[in-house]
This record gives C-alpha cells, structure tokens and sequence, in this order.
C-alpha cells in the first residue's frame, strides 16, 4: 500500500468507524478494544479495568497474527481466548507500532468485519 493510499484509506476508516460508533477516536485504544470485544464474541456488556486491558491485548495478538507473529491456541474455561506468540516481534519505534497497528486494523475491518470505505 503507498503510503499516500494509506493515509487515505485511515482516514476514510475512521469516519466510517465514527458513523458506526458515534465518536471519532483520538487514539487506538477504542478501536483495539472493539476488536478484542469481537474476538471474544460474548457481545457487548461491562468490562473491568483488567478486563479492558484482557481485551487490548486479545486485539494486538489477532492483528499480529496476520504477520505470523502469534497463533491462535483456543478458548479457555471462561470462554476467553489465548495467542501463543510464535515469531519473536522486530523492535518498531513508536510510530512504526502505530503504523503498523493501523495497517493491520484496515485488513482485520476488511477481512473480518466486511467493510469497504
């Protein structure tokens, strides 16, 4: 993707996803949070805090899977479920997580979710 088409594609992204949510995020916290929702699959309903974190973490492990940098392991007894990094990840600065986070988040909306902006 050049990078031009890139920052295109967010941008449109991110009005679609403010017309699905009613707000326009200011960082990828509300985002990542979404997918690790989705990826439960328990629907919408109160988080704790560490919850919230659970699901953070559940988000980055489905996106880095699309680089092989995590597997998927299966579902605990409460129904949440567990990556097992499997490809030791490259030391990114901070922007370049960002960017990187972002272009996985485009393929997780188009793959996952069907969306088209």
């Amino acid at each position: 993707m050049v990078e031009d088409n890139f920052q295109e594609e967010w941008r449109r992204f991110l009005t679609k996803f403010s017309d699905f949510t009613g707000k326009t995020p200011t960082d990828l916290n509300p985002i990542l949070l979404l997918i690790g929702i989705q990826e439960l699959g328990k629907g919408h309903r109160y988080f704790s805090k560490e919850e919230k974190q659970d699901l953070l973490h559940i988000a980055v492990c489905k996106l880095m899977s699309y680089a092989g940098y995590y597997t998927f392991e299966g579902f605990d007894k409460d129904g949440w479920p567990h990556w097992r990094l499997v490809k030791k990840i490259p030391y990114l600065n901070l922007q370049n997580q960002e960017e990187a986070l972002k272009r996985f988040i485009l393929e997780y909306f188009k793959k996952e979710v069907g969306w088209e902006w």
